[in-house]
């Protein structure tokens, strides 16, 4: 099967429109809804490259939720059919549950007519062989909370990355950082006009900047904690100077050009939960190997050297 050459969905203006995900099933904990948490019943199906994916992957971690939720990744080699399992690769897996060879066949035993986009994380249920959910921001909240029964810890059973005190503050944040950083790359990398490349950039960098001004003050979006809005605007940043500046024409400022941004970065980096869940590789192959429609021969730049190890020194903010 070859690569995937076909571009992402564009709108009559030539900007990057991003469709709203299908599955949206609920796991709740109060048995309101038709799932309810079980160890062992449920499956992350995950890439290390993909930043939406990647949530849920820290989250899981966060959370000890290991040995409750089990795992599989797909490769970061694309094909015709979309993400694949190729675990011949190092960091990659099979499909343990169905024994798939595309993501894109999991979607069609829900609807064998399915033609939507297949897309990653997929919160699956091997119970009644079912997708519960494929939006990442509600699988996050999912693993927040409604598994706490099953955490390893009591200090991760206590964890609460949305917790009632915050929530304001981090639906407030959410809502600019998404549209402007978490899609705001994909939107200046898939521009294809001018107009809407210089709409989508000039709003990215607007928006690192406000975020580089909250981060002058506080340890973390919100305050002295660490939240969900942490994680979602960290799986943007970590993959900003590896992929974006240059792949995406994100190149006004390295993220490690900001005296905020960057310490922030790597002060959720060594995290050893978090660490273990970023694959620099699997996240430069897929991107420039594969957007073929942005890197046409799918040369693989060398790495800049950044060190994420580096003291971050923000631990009294």
């Amino acid at each position: 099967m070859s690569q995937v050459q076909k571009g992402p969905p564009i709108d009559e203006k030539g900007a990057f429109k991003r469709f709203d995900s299908i599955f949206r099933d609920w796991i709740k904990a109060d048995g309101s809804t038709r799932f309810i948490p079980e160890a062992g019943r449920y499956h992350l199906y995950v890439s290390y490259g993909c930043p939406w994916a990647n949530r849920t992957m820290i989250v899981r971690n966060l959370k000890g939720l290991q040995k409750t939720i089990s795992l599989d990744i797909v490769s970061y080699k694309r094909v015709e059919g979309g993400w694949a399992f190729h675990p011949e690769l190092p960091g990659c897996t099979a499909d343990t549950i169905n024994g798939f060879s595309t993501l894109k066949e999991l979607y069609r035993s829900q609807d064998d007519s399915y033609s939507g986009r297949v897309t990653v994380p997929v919160l699956y249920d091997k119970k009644n062989k079912e997708i519960v959910n494929n939006e990442s921001s509600e699988i996050i909240r999912m693993l927040n909370t409604e598994f706490n029964e099953f955490c390893e810890t009591e200090e991760q059973k206590k964890l609460d990355l949305y917790p009632e005190h915050l929530r304001a503050g981090i639906d407030a944040v959410n809502e600019w950082i998404y549209p402007s950083i978490n899609n705001g790359v994909y939107r200046s990398g898939f521009a294809q006009t001018q107009e809407a490349y210089d709409g989508a950039v000039h709003e990215l960098f607007a928006a690192l900047d406000r975020a580089e001004e909250i981060l002058s003050k506080t340890r973390y979006l919100t305050g002295s904690e660490l939240t969900e809005a942490d994680v979602r605007l960290f799986v943007t940043l970590i993959r900003f100077d590896m992929v974006y500046v240059q792949h995406f024409k994100c190149n006004r400022k390295r993220i490690i050009d900001y005296p905020n941004l960057w310490p922030y970065v790597r002060d959720i980096y060594q995290i050893p939960e978090v660490k273990e869940t970023i694959n620099m590789n699997h996240i430069v192959q897929l991107y420039y190997a594969n957007m073929l429609h942005v890197n046409p021969f799918g040369i693989v730049p060398i790495n800049p050297l950044i060190d994420f190890e580096e003291p971050h020194h923000r631990e009294n903010m």
